[in-house]
């Protein structure tokens, strides 16, 4: 990475390294037969200080407002292959853990943080229902006031970490009015009339524990609600930028994985007597790859700096997340091709990266809602 880096990036990168190596590697097989990840990944990681950044020491984390730690996980832990980690670690760290350390009170920074810094409180967010993707205004998942509670009653699907998480962030109905009627609740999983539906069986990321929520006259106490209520579309839309950033993050660093895989297979499969490696449409398909991808971690670089001095803006995080995730796509479909046959096979990784790589467009906001975000911002 060409972003500038301090000695203790490094020595945590080291640190990262052997972490996947050692703990995620190896298992990464058998958590995708059994679809779910091991939740001792977590008290694992949290122990290997990998989690919970800039929670402050206060609460039981570093205290360190640096975003380059945040990439350096999930970085590693992709170009490792292991895209169903890293999406784990990516929502733990990236996309859930703000709404709790800049939206909360003293009294609920002191619940709910120090458990996911040592990995023992797994974190979700359920925004995503039946009848509503990326469009957050049509969510109908509702919450009654009822005294010193609100009973929430609805649905929500594709719910990443939804077996092993244990608190959720929701998005909820207080109102009719389209943008502040929605607001946010932290459910704990074991809140009476909170239900988990099956794990849901996708093409890719088997490793990945993603499920159907349902809630059923749950009691959900007042002071779990955060910030005021009627805020939480504004909530939501503040968060979306270091998500995308983290997602583009992973996309960049699994493409480069596949891509060193790729160049390791050609140099070592013959056909027709000769090295792939040795053909002219090896050659050029790899040197395209390679240049893109330069490309890529230059002006993913350059979105982590600017989102490390607090600059990067939402039009410029939907930019970067479109391209450098339908680059991923790109990537692992080529490469996948000059596998031949073997490709298609799962015990080969390109296999596995080619599936795991197809949600990249579509999760976190698909890639035709990041150019309508940046058309408004190009004023049409």
């Amino acid at each position: 990475m060409t972003i500038e880096f301090e000695s203790e990036h490094h020595q945590f990168r080291d640190s990262v390294r052997s972490f996947v190596r050692e703990r995620i590697v190896p298992r990464h097989e058998q958590w995708e037969s059994e679809s779910c990840l091991d939740p001792a990944l977590f008290t694992d990681a949290g122990k290997q200080g990998l989690l919970g950044f800039p929670v402050p020491e206060a609460y039981g984390g570093p205290g360190v407002e640096d975003f380059r730690y945040n990439a350096i996980v999930v970085d590693e832990v992709n170009r490792a292959g292991a895209a169903a980690a890293g999406i784990a670690f990516s929502l733990q760290n990236d996309v859930v853990l703000p709404y709790l350390t800049d939206m909360t009170t003293e009294e609920q920074k002191a619940r709910w943080l120090p458990g996911t810094v040592t990995g023992e409180t797994i974190l979700g967010i359920a925004m995503t229902e039946p009848g509503t993707g990326s469009d957050l205004t049509g969510i109908r998942t509702t919450a009654v006031r009822d005294g010193d509670h609100y009973v929430v009653n609805g649905s929500k699907t594709f719910i990443s970490n939804g077996q092993n998480g244990t608190l959720f962030v929701v998005a909820v109905r207080t109102s009719a009015d389209k943008h502040k009627g929605l607001s946010l609740l932290v459910v704990e999983s074991d809140t009476p009339g909170f239900s988990r539906g099956r794990n849901l069986e996708k093409i890719g990321l088997h490793a990945q524990d993603t499920s159907e929520l349902t809630f059923t006259d749950m009691r959900v106490p007042v002071a779990n609600l955060l910030g005021e209520e009627g805020q939480g579309f504004y909530q939501l839309v503040h968060n979306l930028p270091q998500e995308r950033l983290s997602l583009s993050v992973g996309a960049v660093s699994a493409a480069e994985g596949v891509l060193e895989q790729t160049l390791e297979y050609v140099k070592e499969r013959s056909a027709f007597g000769s090295p792939i490696a040795g053909f002219q449409n090896t050659q050029f398909v790899l040197a395209e790859l390679a240049t893109e991808l330069d490309l890529a971690r230059t002006y993913l670089d350059d979105c982590i700096r600017q989102h490390v001095r607090g600059e990067l803006t939402p039009a410029r995080a939907a930019r970067l997340k479109w391209w450098t995730t339908e680059l991923q796509v790109r990537v692992a479909d080529r490469c996948l091709q000059l596998h031949g046959g073997y490709g298609y096979m799962r015990e080969y990784a390109v296999a596995r990266a080619f599936v795991d790589a197809r949600i990249q467009t579509i999760y976190g906001g698909t890639t035709e809602i990041m150019k309508t975000i940046v058309a408004k911002d190009l004023g049409i």
